[in-house]
């Protein structure tokens, strides 16, 4: 008998917190990572969207600017503190996006609600990031599109070895995991791989999914 999904829910509260205070330095944080490791992921992913586009985790709003003009943006997040540096970025951009609260695993939007779902660099912080996968299917129409990115489980077993080690610190601190692969739950939920790529050692994941016009229930 297969084993039940099951994950250790970390206290959303203190993360909510967690995130909150991350937001001010947020963006230097993430600078070294965008250029030695993203490369230009965000820009990869961004400008593929098209229609009505619902980002996950949103953060800070550091994909807006790569966003073709005519994608109609909404975004999530569950950081008030990062949804308010989000605001600030459209308003300074000039970039129209519904930006508001919400939870990766339980997307408060009805079925078939978007023609393109983006997430980057999250999931690897979302508690049940299959149950957020699922999520993401389900409010994206038949024949639309998955866009993820993220740091994943390196094919180095030197670096795997060190990312277990970051875990150690990582995941209590933040819920931040370094080997997850997002890619096993895009196949699971019987999406099409469109695209996929893997570099920097396999440290970095970049995947372009379709829906089927019907999936099997």
């Amino acid at each position: 008998m297969e084993k039940a999904h099951m994950v250790r829910k970390p206290n959303i509260e203190r993360l909510r917190r967690h995130w909150d205070k991350q937001a001010e330095s947020y963006d230097r944080q993430m600078g070294l990572a965008e250029r030695m490791l993203f490369d230009d992921t965000r820009e990869w992913v961004c400008s593929q969207a098209r229609g009505r586009t619902l980002e996950i985790a949103v953060g800070t709003g550091l994909n807006l600017p790569w966003y073709p003009a005519g994608v109609r943006l909404t975004g999530i997040d569950f950081s008030p503190a990062m949804l308010e540096r989000a605001r600030t970025r459209a308003a300074t951009g000039h970039r129209r996006a519904r930006l508001r609260l919400g939870d990766a695993e339980e997307l408060d939007f009805p079925d078939a609600s978007f023609d393109t779902v983006v997430c980057t660099f999250s999931l690897c912080a979302v508690p049940d990031e299959r149950r957020a996968v699922t999520e993401m299917v389900r409010v994206l129409r038949p024949g639309g599109l998955l866009l993820l990115a993220d740091h994943v489980v390196s094919t180095s077993a030197v670096l795997r070895a060190a990312q277990a080690l970051l875990e150690v610190v990582t995941i209590r601190v933040g819920n931040e995991h370094f080997r997850r692969r997002p890619l096993a739950h895009v196949m699971a939920a019987g999406l099409e791989i469109e695209r996929h790529s893997r570099f920097h050692r396999g440290m970095i994941e970049r995947i372009r999914a379709r829906k089927p016009a019907a999936l099997d229930s």
